[in-house]
């Protein structure tokens, strides 16, 4: 699959939070590093997305009373999987995993820093709605296609492919650079919905400049 200067790979929240030992790791979430660092060698543009949630944020169990993490709840943008709090503003668990060394990323995107809503997409709040902003940097840039790796397969990596498809781009995952946190069956769900909105599957061996 070749790769041209129009193409931008896009890594999702590798973040100390997300990795063993974080407050909401993803099991080997660590492992995508390498396969990352792989598929890097072949883009011209790199962009990062980072979570950045502040203090108290709506998305924590531990600000609603008698709530545990996990648990569905309504909110006023629609259900809502509630969490561990994790990727703190300034903290060490929202740090990037220090082995992940991209120096040549163009952008670091931060989302999920309205206390009221979550954003698991690198393109919309979870409102699907509120823009962060993305869409409009890779059109000014005359980025058209997207390569997706990072964590978590079944959340923030899934949610951002088909937001991407959604807008008109053309988004490929890049599965062996992934992890899931499969809760609740999200694992297979995220999985029909990206086949179904023409998400491509792809690992990094299938890649060249």
């Amino acid at each position: 699959m070749n790769i041209t200067s129009n193409d931008a790979l896009l890594v999702i929240d590798v973040q100390n939070d997300f990795c063993p030992g974080g407050a909401l790791a993803v099991t080997d979430g660590d492992a995508v590093i390498e396969p990352i660092h792989r598929a890097a060698r072949h883009f011209q543009h790199i962009i990062l997305t980072q979570d950045w949630h502040t203090p108290n944020h709506n998305s924590f169990a531990s600000v609603h009373p008698g709530k545990k993490p996990f648990e569905q709840f309504e909110l006023n943008y629609g259900v809502q999987t509630l969490w561990p709090d994790h990727c703190v503003q300034g903290t060490y668990g929202a740090d990037f995993h220090p082995a992940l060394q991209l120096t040549r990323a163009e952008l670091i995107l931060r989302k999920g820093f309205r206390p009221a809503i979550d954003s698991y997409s690198a393109f919309f709040e979870n409102d699907r709605t509120t823009p962060t902003g993305l869409a409009g940097y890779l059109r000014e840039r005359g980025l058209n296609r997207v390569f997706l790796a990072g964590l978590a397969y079944d959340y923030c990596v899934g949610y951002s492919a088909l937001d991407a498809c959604r807008l008109g781009l053309t988004a490929v995952i890049l599965r062996d650079a992934c992890r899931a946190i499969d809760l609740n069956g999200s694992l297979a769900a995220i999985e029909l919905e990206s086949a179904a909105a023409g998400v491509e599957l792809r690992n990094t061996a299938d890649l060249s400049a």
